[in-house]
């Protein structure tokens, strides 16, 4: 199995910045049919991956396990946790290991199977979710929040660096979460790979999530005709007006032949899921009529496409 697919009994180590939701997700995990445990001490992580969901017929064959590992853990290392999974990649469910020697060469990717999720946040958004719910950073009981965080980001570079999947979650609401993690993980999910297509609007920042981004503000903009304003790219004469652009018809068609290009090489580099990003200025006219027409196309082509306009509605 390539490292980027899933399967029955897949083992998910979450971990990241506290405060960015790995609390959170492990429950979403659960609620997805995983085994969550949280806080698991390092030393245990060997024997609980061992333990495969298939060994237990109390267990579905489709559920996994999901494991919550962060600095509040017992013995926590970083570097050891990467090693040891590594270990377990090559078949070993020893004990973590202790010498400096077996930590040399880590690899950058982790065990097909076992799956190193590292959830990460702005540390300005983490420090207001720290405020807003008047808890101490676990590695600042004693100081301002804004030193546990600074501290707590060296601590984490090496799974940040080592993770395959990272979930940044600033601008994430918790059912975008929860669709993520479902996209991603969830259990109806097979080998073909998932396009996720969805419009956004440049003012609020980039999708953190997006593999590609296009921008569309050379369109002509149906936000200055006041008819047409207050509509959204999902009107047919809002369309209409796009599609009038004189460049449309000759940028689609290129964008289409690309992804077109691109597509077969992601999958069969074995990534599950592709992120393209459509945006606009504003993220309800240009961007939202360019990602319908995106979608239909490749859905035509026989694509899996999951189709979202972010800031449509707002």
């Amino acid at each position: 199995m390539h490292p980027a697919e899933s399967g029955p009994g897949d083992v998910l180590v979450v971990t990241g910045m506290s405060g960015a939701g790995k609390t959170t997700a492990l429950k979403l995990l659960e609620d997805l049919g995983y085994e969550a445990v949280d806080n698991l001490p390092l030393s245990l992580l060997p024997r609980l991956v061992a333990r495969r969901p298939g060994d237990s017929q109390r267990r579905s064959p489709h559920m996994g396990t999901a494991v919550g590992v962060d600095t509040r853990t017992r013995d926590f290392d970083p570097e050891g946790l990467i090693a040891a999974l590594a270990r377990l990649r090559r078949g070993s469910a020893g004990s973590l290991p202790d010498g400096a020697a077996e930590r040399r060469d880590l690899p950058h990717r982790l065990p097909t199977g076992i799956r190193l999720v590292f959830f990460d946040c702005d540390d300005a958004v983490l420090q207001q979710r720290f405020t807003a719910t008047r808890r101490r950073h676990p590695l600042a009981l004693d100081r301002p929040v804004a030193d546990g965080i600074a501290v707590e980001r060296r601590l984490m570079t090496p799974l940040r660096d080592a993770a395959d999947e990272t979930i940044d979650t600033s601008l994430l609401s918790l059912p975008d979460l929860r669709q993520l993690l479902h996209e991603r993980f969830g259990a109806t999910r097979d080998a073909a790979m998932t396009v996720i297509l969805t419009s956004f609007s440049f003012r609020r920042g980039l999708p953190r999530e997006a593999d590609l981004v296009f921008d569309v503000r050379f369109l002509r903009n149906p936000y200055y005709d006041p008819a047409l304003s207050p509509r959204t790219g999902d009107d047919p004469e809002v369309g209409a007006y796009i599609a009038g652009d004189p460049d449309f018809p000759a940028f689609f068609d290129r964008l289409s032949g690309l992804l077109r290009m691109l597509l077969p090489r992601y999958a069969q580099e074995g990534k599950q899921y592709l992120t393209i990003a459509i945006g606009c200025t504003g993220g309800r006219h240009r961007s939202v009529y360019t990602a319908r027409l995106l979608s239909d196309l490749l859905a035509s082509d026989g694509i899996q496409v999951t189709l979202r306009h972010r800031d449509r509605d707002l």
